[in-house]
């Protein structure tokens, strides 16, 4: 099968004519990948015809088909003010997760690079993957059973010391850093696999030459390993722009409460209770197109700025 994967030409670089000859003799290699095709048009492609319940005023006794159209009704959301209030809560939130979880599995990579003992160093990578494998369900209820105002183990220390217990969950000014902290308790551990991946593809002759002229381990660190993950890191950059209009719906909708609403509240969350807990379905669509519409835009920017700027894009 490698073998025919490897003489197997792009059916789109060959003459038209030679096109039905290449699918004729590598249909084991389509029908093997049609499957999955099938599934993309099913579960991907399908749905995208349900997006013109924005432009409709749709009926649930009519369907989708046969629901009225409205024109540009609802996309009037832009001119309200609560909506702009959310983009603004939903970028700083997404902008304090890719300012902070970015880069630290980039660093707990390179930390996890310098270890020599490998029984530690797996024991620290079993430990650092784990918490990815929780749901964020379970993680917000530990959080709470922690942070409870009675009998959680954070205000039980502060009363110890003398403190006032606090509400964490319910103070404002804690739920950006309880979102990063536990964002980064979460998923660090598991985003250095790729950058763990990377580095171990570097030739260690580069670091035994850089070690001959005398390089300690920051210089071979900055020289080598670093400029070896750029390609990497300059990918991984590009994809997670669109994120900047996502700032990740399970994690905030379960650390929402009525006291923390008004900083807490970002599209995702605001399009979930309006279309389906208000059944406002054709509102909710246009937010999900508008939304879609900034993260294409978000993406093409940052790859042709990677591009520009000598880093690496993904096409």
């Amino acid at each position: 099968m490698s073998v025919a994967l490897r003489e197997c030409p792009g059916i789109w670089q060959v003459p038209r004519k030679s096109k039905w000859k290449v699918i004729v003799n590598q249909w084991r290699l389509f029908v093997m990948v049609s499957p999955g095709v099938i599934l993309l048009f099913i579960f991907c492609y399908m749905p995208m015809l349900g997006i013109q319940i924005a432009w409709k005023d749709f009926d649930f006794g009519k369907g989708i088909w046969g629901s009225p159209w409205a024109g540009w009704k609802y996309f009037s959301f832009m001119q309200r003010n609560d909506f702009w209030l959310l983009i603004k809560n939903t970028f700083v939130i997404a902008a304090l997760k890719l300012l902070f979880a970015f880069p630290a599995p980039i660093i707990l990579a390179l930390l996890m690079n310098q270890l020599n003992n490998m029984v530690f160093k797996r024991i620290i990578q079993t430990l650092t993957y784990l918490p990815h494998f929780i749901s964020w369900v379970v993680v917000v209820g530990i959080m709470q059973a922690l942070m409870a105002l009675e009998g959680g183990v954070f205000n039980t220390v502060l009363v110890a010391f003398g403190y006032q217990p606090i509400l964490f969950l319910g103070e404002r000014n804690l739920f950006y850093p309880i979102v990063v902290l536990s964002l980064l308790w979460k998923e660090t551990g598991w985003g250095t696999i790729i950058y763990l991946a990377a580095i171990s593809a570097i030739d260690p002759q580069l670091y035994d030459a850089a070690e001959i002229d005398g390089a300690n381990q920051w210089v071979k660190t900055w020289t080598i390993t670093l400029p070896a993950l750029k390609p990497i890191i300059s990918i991984l950059l590009v994809l997670s722009m669109p994120s900047l209009i996502n700032a990740g719906f399970e994690q905030i909708w379960l650390l929402q409460n009525a006291y923390n609403l008004d900083i807490s509240e970002v599209v995702d969350t605001y399009v979930l209770r309006l279309g389906l807990l208000n059944a406002q379905f054709s509102f909710a669509t246009a937010i999900g197109i508008f939304t879609s519409v900034i993260a294409t835009t978000l993406i093409l920017v940052a790859n042709t700025a990677s591009k520009k700027l000598g880093g690496q894009g993904i096409w």
